[in-house]
């Protein structure tokens, strides 16, 4: 069995932030990663999707994001900076593998990672696989639609001519359903169902955001933290109910002749989906962005709390020494999930991992390990 110091799962932004902070301080590690290209989780986006913050902001550790520093960056860009990225820190990433399974050492101090290419003995793990998890969250009852509505959740929509002709239903008002929805709009009839998780008063298409933003930054980073009651009210509506609306606002979808519904889509009748007081909705195409769930059943260790998300703070597992994270929404502040913040939080856990790598260690018995 082969022996590395640190694994980290996941090679987005928030494992290659965590790979650099690693090597910066000396530390051996490996990512990796079920895609088979750097960057390909951005890629597989919605074609229209631009990223929040500007070029100036977006930049990881050791590296500056090119380009125009007032642009919003394209998922592609994202895509093509995070494969430079990695390439010029050469990173130890290994593409297409998938990790099934992370337990503890039968005997000393440290971890067993089992992947479709073998396993892996190793004293510290970094989960890095994404803000709110990567499997696509559908109401069950998606199921009993009629087979004529053609249904995609939002990680598989990328243009609008996927969509069959007539209306559709956006289910999910949260930025990105909102942003869908908006695009829609343009040439068909389009319905936007759930609650209203508000919206950010600044608009993202006048010179006046990039005046504004330094301060939203600040109070995403230093503001919305764990640390403070605002932060922790904000970070239990992030993690269970969405953000809130940011490019595209009310006034926008309303110009653009959205039918906005902030009941919920709780059901079917005669094969089409009902809101709440029983409405149903005549539509030829839904569109569940309805976000993702955080699935951890990979990982057997008792780390899960009754909200369904790991103990943790600061990525830092309360229950597991040697356990990290990076990237989780708001694993310390609002700006955790987005460019901007992730280079701060793999820094704080990357200092955790030196100071518990210069310590001395129990030997993990790679024998008793792979029997």
């Amino acid at each position: 069995m082969e022996t590395i110091e640190t694994v980290i799962v996941g090679a987005g932004q928030a494992g290659l932030a965590m790979a650099h902070e690693l090597a910066e301080r000396g530390r051996e590690c490996v990512l990796l990663e079920r895609n088979e290209a750097v960057g390909d989780g951005w890629r597989q986006q919605y074609d229209s999707l631009r990223l929040y913050s500007s070029v100036r902001h977006d930049s990881l550790p050791g590296m500056p994001f090119p380009g125009d520093p007032r642009s919003f960056p394209g998922k592609d860009e994202v895509a093509a900076y995070l494969q430079s990225y990695a390439a010029r820190f050469r990173l130890p990433v290994r593409l297409g593998v998938r990790v099934e399974r992370l337990a503890a050492a039968p005997a000393g101090d440290g971890f067993v990672v089992t992947t479709d290419r073998g396993s892996i003995a190793c004293r510290n793990v970094v989960v890095a696989t994404g803000t709110f998890g990567r499997a696509p969250h559908v109401p069950a009852f998606a199921a009993d639609l009629d087979a004529s509505i053609l249904q995609l959740h939002s990680s598989q929509y990328r243009r609008p001519s996927q969509l069959r002709d007539g209306s559709v239903l956006v289910v999910g008002a949260s930025h990105s359903g909102c942003d869908i929805a908006y695009e829609l709009a343009e040439g068909r009839r389009t319905v936007l169902a759930g609650r209203d998780c508000g919206q950010i008063p600044v608009r993202w298409d006048t010179p006046a955001v990039h005046v504004a933003f330094p301060f939203l930054l600040f109070a995403w980073r230093h503001v919305l933290t764990r640390r403070t009651p605002v932060g922790r009210k904000m970070m239990a509506e992030i993690r269970h109910h969405g953000g809130p609306m940011l490019r595209v606002k009310r006034e926008d979808l309303a110009a653009r002749g959205v039918e906005r519904q902030v009941q919920r889509v709780t059901g079917v009748a005669d094969g089409r989906p009902t809101l709440d007081d029983g409405t149903v909705l005549d539509v030829a195409n839904v569109v569940w962005a309805t976000g993702f769930e955080q699935r951890f059943d990979w990982i057997d260790l008792p780390i899960i709390g009754e909200d369904g998300w790991p103990r943790e703070y600061r990525g830092v597992s309360t229950d597991v020494p040697g356990l990290f994270f990076c990237g989780l929404a708001f694993q310390y502040a609002f700006a955790s999930m987005v460019l901007p913040g992730v280079g701060r939080d793999a820094a704080h856990v990357a200092a955790h991992i030196a100071r518990r790598s210069a310590a001395p260690t129990t030997p993990i018995e790679v024998g008793a390990a792979a029997g």
